[in-house]
């Protein structure tokens, strides 16, 4: 019997409610950002989408007559995203060590440490 790993996006989809039930708030705040980043990635640009002639009567008709399919991202794309969310939160802890604020820094360390556990599952 295979087991196939769990993709990324999953194991932080599956990790919120668990963070939520334990009351860990920092890992539900970068859980949902993170997932948040994720859909933002998958959004289309307004490019994209058909606004074809402005009279009402070509106008599209029903429910999601005008809508354009999200974007669908890799794996790697979503890695990315992720391991881009962790950096970014190294980068600004170093920020917040260099200002002095070292209890701000060591939050953001542990923001990016729920992350990085969830990189490496």
């Amino acid at each position: 019997m295979s087991t196939e790993p769990v993709p990324l996006r999953q194991r932080l989809r599956d990790a919120l409610p668990a963070a939520m039930r334990a009351r860990d708030r920092r890992a539900v705040a970068v859980l949902r950002s993170t997932l948040a980043a994720i859909e933002n990635a998958e959004a289309v640009d307004g490019s994209q989408v058909d606004r074809g002639s402005l009279a009402i009567e070509r106008s599209p008709v029903g429910v999601g007559a005008a809508e354009v399919p999200r974007r669908v991202l890799s794996a790697a794309q979503v890695e990315r995203i992720v391991r881009g969310e962790l950096a970014e939160r190294e980068t600004v802890a170093r920020g917040y060590d260099r200002a002095g604020r070292s209890e701000r820094a060591a939050e953001l360390r542990a923001e990016a440490a729920v992350l990085a556990r969830h990189l490496d599952g």
